[in-house]
């Protein structure tokens, strides 16, 4: 099985190279708005990532992170977490600021929160009311326009994802975020599609969103660069998310 499995995954891969070969990654390096219409450029706009730990910005954000870059937005990063669950806190910084570098965030917009009731644990529950009041006081300190975070899924499911959403909706049901202030959930997939990397595109396309950004073939190696700044992290299945998994190409995202 684990044969036939590799087997497929290298065969969708080389579709999918073929497919993006054969489409001269013509969807490649665009945006997609509401209804279908080209994304507005930011012209100088705030937008705020908000991230839970040191590589999110890379495994899972990277195509709007580059698509904002490209719409002249200006991009800032509030990661809520060191990444210290395996004591290496301070490894996971300078790895953070390093792939921050490479997607054209540099030091001076980085925030690391370090806070002790925020730890890194997929089994810690983070407080929804004190990660809103640390987030609301970053985004108004920053004059901040557009919040990119999870969605209710969290992308893998993991708790700390899941509590920047509720933490960003308990702002925005409650109308605590500034005047102008917008937020953009990054869609969760199945696990079938999460391993189709641009070859989910066409299945991509054809669902409801608000905000779709596809990776040109540079923008694409980029990415890989900088996942690959995460030294600490890169176990054997990190390659083959690397290699497979659409966040490090397409991102589809939707308006709360």
């Amino acid at each position: 099985m684990v044969v036939l499995a590799a087997v497929l995954l290298a065969t969708l891969a080389g579709l999918g190279l073929w497919l993006l070969w054969a489409w001269g990654w013509s969807c490649a390096g665009r945006t997609r708005g509401v209804g279908g219409e080209p994304v507005r450029e930011g012209s100088g706009s705030r937008a705020l990532l908000l991230t839970a730990h040191p590589d999110d910005e890379a495994m899972f954000f990277a195509p709007t992170l580059l698509g904002l870059t490209r719409l002249r937005y200006r991009v800032s990063l509030l990661c809520f977490s060191a990444g210290n669950y395996y004591n290496q806190g301070a490894i996971r910084k300078r790895e953070l600021l390093q792939s921050c570098d490479v997607l054209g965030i540099p030091p001076s917009s980085v925030t690391i929160i370090d806070h002790r009731h925020l730890p890194d644990d997929p089994n810690a529950q983070w407080n929804t009311e004190l990660v809103a009041a640390l987030l609301l006081r970053h985004i108004q300190e920053n004059h901040i326009d557009l919040v990119v975070t999870f969605d209710t899924g969290g992308v893998s499911g993991h708790a700390n994802h899941i509590a920047l959403y509720s933490a960003v909706r308990f702002l925005h049901c409650l109308g605590k975020l500034p005047k102008g202030c917008s937020v953009l959930t990054l869609d969760s997939v199945n696990i079938l599609r999460k391993y189709l990397s641009i070859l989910d595109l066409p299945f991509t396309w054809l669902q409801t969103q608000d905000v779709l950004f596809v990776l040109t073939k540079r923008e694409a190696e980029q990415a890989k660069k900088a996942m690959f700044c995460h030294r600490s992290q890169l176990l054997w299945f990190r390659h083959l998310y690397i290699t497979f998994s659409r966040f490090m190409v397409i991102n589809s995202l939707n308006f709360l």
